[in-house]
């Protein structure tokens, strides 16, 4: 056999691409040299046969029946070694004679040509196909080597690696004659700088020249009580200070840019930042306190990650260290709590595994899910578009898909022991602790009195016997599973107030039959569970294994860019430590551009490139390349910083623009679609931000920072709702007892995957499953008449009527003070006339009102649908955190008078000036 027939069995599906020997071997070479004899080439052929082919495919298509269990073999044979087949089972013959296919037992079974053999695999469905039944009669004629297992791996890995440089050189050669069109691969170029003149402001020297190209003039800059507000909700989520209002104006008539550039450096010192900057990024990462699916699990220690990435912000932690950390953390350096804790980003994600799924395909579900959210959050990419073919837009062939997959093939799950920092907040632990008790102590008490009631009451089924003809209430067995579900749910719950991170280890791969509790970290990571080979996957099926691959990164981005890197280890190797040194790479293209256009759509609704989760074909073009590309250099010539980077977009004359054009006909027919940022273009405030604004302007706003999930009120038709798990029902909702601890800032609102907040959900709050690139905006009934009729707005009116009514101001005065602290400014004397007609009119209308406190139940009748009969059935819940519950401001409690002017306070925070940012 000559070296170009071995060369393609070596290659694959490469030589397709016209690729040659001699390029194979400039690659990474497993061949020996030129004066190779045939007995050495059939030993080699042999040798990568059976480690790119035949091992896979015992494993795959064997072992379930034949090795899988060495106590239960099928027939005695055990294919987990050639001893094992040489034995040749209850035969007593070798399944395989080498050299000789034709006589091979083994061989023949597969071919199911024979009478003497049992067709093997016995399942139509798994037989093998013509190519894998070519693999094996090679395999068997060339000698049936069985070589070590290092041998191998290191076949499988030179392989792999040399057709992922390979495939690589065939994608960049001639992109005009591939389906990928070259200026949309722009994200992947080098970046191209533009020199900036001396004294412009950079980002007004880029917008303003397209400006000019266009013909279109800027809007003045906006009004100092606008702009004020502006730049404070857009550092900290929440409205400015009536006396920062106040000292800015003055300020800002004298030194704009001077005042400016003050009023920012000061937000940012604030931890208010952090906290916003913090929700931006746990939109991305999809941050949520609960797992999702059938059971929505706790996630008991996630906010510890929550906390990490606002205390990140705060400290303008690098940019580059706080990818780093978050994807390799334990990888850096596994004694450091923060590393362990950053890495509760690769847990994020929705993920279960019960007892009904299996390992193999939930593990392969994080594995597809950990790949896509690194590629969409850090490089702008989203990767499962290519986990079955080559991406149809972009340059990323599956084999890239599979090569950053392997990755974190290694990478297991563990909550692991992390002590508590000094900066965390640990208030709270001992409350949250109570309640978690006194819910299991509740349903423990009502699983003993069930379970005596069933064994006293329940008859022996007979075969003739209907279901549920037992002697049983049709919620009987539906409760104890109930009840024993939700004991199992609280306990994990325990964990959250314990210095544990939710997090991950580097090692073998368990296989867990369920998972409904922490998973600790084990002594010898490498010594239990198995090592997986990487490969691709054909069609994406776990179950179908094609060609090895190596740990890797995006080709295309390496090619085009031009910059080089250590190869990324196997084995035991810290896979993810290379990934993440290889996405902070300087000369890596996407890595900062996907930042900076973070921050820029952050600020302005939108991005230089439309798309920040996707910079590829699919994506929008950047609107200004040249701008996008000197912020990305910028911002890592500044050391990664943020902070800097928000001060040199917030001080630019771009940003502090008017959002009113002085001439909108001509800005609606040269810029339709407000790319060109001749104005500044107007955005409704974020479900949180709402929310926040409110308990801010009440003075209810818990402005404590960090710490265990809050649970805030929430619409008691969703709170009490039967809400559907594995086994049963979920527990009630039950909001923390005082107000303190549930008005705090909506980041820290305890977020469920299987219960949204419907305040939160109406005015756009993003669900938790998927990365939210950028808030949507929507403009429904329903927010309407959420502001002016649900609880959670009536209460924060009558809070801040509270307020008002405390600080005992004339008529006038208070109707002022109320503009300040809800809309950042004074009331003309039209509108401060009309809100004192309506407030004396509300409060005639209030005194002839009678109210009563509210009386909310410790205990509550539920009714549901038993699982096995299909009939409803009814059960009392105890909510132990209403008997301690105390609730906010009761109209019950005011006068007239104040309860009037609650009317006045729910019409401002009706007002679009109240929930629109211009």
């Amino acid at each position: 056999m000559n070296k170009q027939i071995l060369s393609l069995i070596f290659v694959g599906t490469v030589a397709t691409l016209g690729v040659s020997f001699h390029d194979l071997r400039s690659t990474g070479e497993v061949f020996a040299d030129d004066g190779l004899n045939d007995q050495a080439l059939d030993q080699e052929e042999s040798e990568i046969l059976f480690a790119r082919y035949i091992a896979p495919l015992l494993r795959e298509k064997c072992f379930g029946c034949h090795g899988s269990d060495p106590d239960s073999v099928e027939g005695s044979l055990d294919v987990r070694s050639l001893a094992g087949i040489m034995e040749g089972g209850d035969s007593e013959e070798p399944a395989i004679v080498a050299g000789k296919a034709e006589l091979s037992a083994l061989y023949l079974a597969a071919t199911r040509q024979s009478d003497d053999w049992t067709q093997m695999p016995p399942k139509e469905s798994e037989q093998l196909s013509p190519q894998e039944l070519d693999w094996l009669r090679d395999w068997i004629n060339t000698g049936a080597v069985w070589p070590r297992e290092d041998r191998v791996r290191q076949i499988q890995d030179q392989y792999a690696e040399g057709e992922r440089v390979l495939t690589s050189k065939a994608l960049s050669e001639d992109w005009q004659n591939r389906r990928y069109e070259p200026p949309k691969l722009w994200a992947y170029r080098p970046l191209k700088l533009a020199t900036v003149p001396p004294g412009e402001h950079p980002v007004d020297w880029f917008i303003n020249r397209q400006l000019l190209i266009t013909q279109l003039p800027s809007a003045p800059p906006a009004e100092a009580s606008k702009l004020v507000r502006r730049i404070t909700f857009g550092l900290t989520g929440l409205p400015p200070l009536p006396r920062d209002v106040e000292e800015f104006a003055s300020k800002y008539e004298r030194d704009p840019d001077s005042a400016v550039r003050n009023y920012v450096t000061r937000l940012m010192k604030s931890p208010h930042f952090g906290e916003h900057f913090g929700l931006h990024w746990l939109d991305v990462v999809r941050y949520a306190d609960s797992a999702g699916f059938a059971n929505d699990y706790s996630r008991p220690n996630a906010w510890r990650y929550r906390d990490y990435v606002v205390r990140a912000f705060n400290d303008d932690k690098p940019y580059n260290d706080f990818v780093r950390e978050q994807i390799a953390g334990d990888e850096i350096d596994d004694e450091d709590p923060e590393h362990l804790i950053a890495t509760g980003f690769l847990r994020m994600g929705p993920w279960e595994q019960t007892s009904m799924s299996v390992f193999k395909e939930t593990r392969q579900q994080w594995l597809d899910d950990v790949t896509d959210s690194v590629g969409q959050t850090f490089l702008g990419h989203a990767m499962q578009c290519c986990k079955c073919h080559d991406h149809k837009f972009d340059p990323v062939p599956t084999r890239d898909y599979y090569s950053m997959m392997a990755v974190f093939s290694t990478t297991q799950f563990a909550e692991r022991r992390a002590r508590f920092l000094s900066s965390e907040n640990k208030s709270g632990f001992e409350e949250s602790a109570e309640w978690v008790t006194a819910k299991i102590a509740a349903y423990q008490r009502q699983l003993a009195e069930l379970n005596q009631s069933v064994s006293k009451n329940r008859k022996a089924e007979t075969g003739s016997a209907k279901v549920g003809d037992n002697g049983l209430a049709p919620g009987d067995e539906a409760s104890q599973s109930r009840l024993m579900k939700n004991i199992q749910r609280h306990q994990w719950e325990l964990d959250r107030t314990k210095p544990i991170a939710l997090a991950v280890y580097t090692g073998a791969t368990v296989q867990r039959k369920s998972v409904n509790g922490r998973i600790l970290l084990p002594n010898s990571p490498w010594n239990s569970g198995e090592v997986p080979t990487d490969t691709i996957l054909t069609g994406g099926s776990a179950y179908a294994l094609g060609d090895t691959v190596v740990p890797g990164a995006l080709s295309a981005a390496e090619t085009l860019a031009g910059f080089t890197h250590a190869p990324f280890p196997g084995g035991k190797g810290k896979r993810r430590l290379a990934l993440a040194d290889w996405i902070t790479n300087p000369q890596n293209p996407l890595t900062a551009r996907v930042m900076v256009n973070r921050v820029w759509s952050w600020h302005f609704g939108k991005g230089l490139a439309a798309n920040p989760n996707n910079l590829g074909g699919t994506g929008g073009s950047p609107t200004h390349p040249e701008l996008l590309d000197y912020l990305a250099a910028w911002f890592m010539e500044h050391n990664w910083s943020v902070k800097q980077l928000n001060e040199l977009i917030m001080t630019s004359s771009t940003y502090r623009r008017s959002s009113q054009h002085p001439d909108p006909d001509r800005e609606a027919e040269l810029d339709p679609n407000q790319t060109l940022y001749a104005s500044f273009l107007p955005r409704r405030l974020t479900a949180e931000e709402l929310r926040d604004a409110m308990l801010w302007a009440s003075d209810e706003l818990n402005r404590q920072v960090g710490g265990i999930p809050a649970r805030p009120d929430m619409n008691l038709e969703v709170a009490f709702q039967p809400r559907q798990i594995m086994g049963g029902t979920a527990s009630v909702y039950e909001p923390d007892p005082l107000p303190s601890q549930r008005n705090r800032r909506s980041l820290y609102a305890e977020k469920l995957r299987g219960l949204r907040d419907p305040f939160l959900e109406s005015f756009n709050q993003p669900g938790p499953d998927k990365s939210c690139e950028l808030r949507e905006t929507s403009t429904v009934a329903p927010q309407a008449l959420t502001l002016f009729n649900s609880d959670e707005v009536l209460d924060r009116a009558f809070g801040l009527a509270v307020r008002l009514a405390q600080e005992k101001r004339d008529d006038v005065a208070t109707i002022h003070r109320a503009f300040e602290l809800t809309l950042g400014r004074t009331p003309s004397s039209d509108e401060s006339a009309a809100c004192i007609e309506h407030w004396v009119n509300a409060t005639d209308e209030e005194a002839n009102k009678s109210y009563t406190r509210k009386n909310l139940p410790s205990k509550i009748q539920r009714t549901a649908m038993a699982e096995k009969t299909g009939e409803p059935y009814s059960f009392e819940e105890e909510m132990p955190a209403y008997q301690a519950y105390q609730p906010d401001v009761e109209p019950a409690d005011l006068d007239a008078s104040t309860r009037g002017l609650a009317q006045v306070c729910l019409v401002l925070f009706n007002l679009n000036e109240f929930a629109y940012l211009d």
